[in-house]
């Protein structure tokens, strides 16, 4: 062999090992996986934690609003209630008796069993 298919085989080798260092060095690394993972698992938990409390920020303003509607109804039915006795009151008062109430649920009935008037 010549110094020439030396020198080839010499440039060829170092090429090679060049290269093979090259690959080597541009692979990512564990740790920077880790790192990638673990920002986007973040950026993923965050988004999740914000739509979550987009759904418990819209969940409390409609209890809200229902716990408004349930105070207005419990008012209604107090002033309904304190209306029918005064008005059983005066019948009695001019000697008469009032009609026979008509028969109540049971859900009626316990929601004015609740009632404070």
């Amino acid at each position: 062999m010549n110094a020439e298919t030396w020198a080839s085989i010499g440039v060829s080798a170092v090429t090679g090992v060049c290269g093979v260092w090259a690959a080597t060095a541009a692979r990512r690394t564990p740790r920077q996986e880790r790192r990638d993972d673990f920002t986007a698992i973040s950026e993923q938990q965050g988004k999740a934690i914000e739509r979550l409390e987009s759904r418990i920020k819209l969940r409390e303003t409609e209890a809200e609003v229902q716990r408004e509607k349930l105070s207005e109804n419990d008012e209604a039915i107090a002033w309904l209630l304190v209306r029918i006795r005064d008005l059983v009151g005066s019948i009695r008062k001019s000697g008469a008796e009032p009609p026979a109430p008509r028969p109540m649920s049971a859900r009626a009935a316990r929601v004015l069993e609740r009632s404070d008037v």
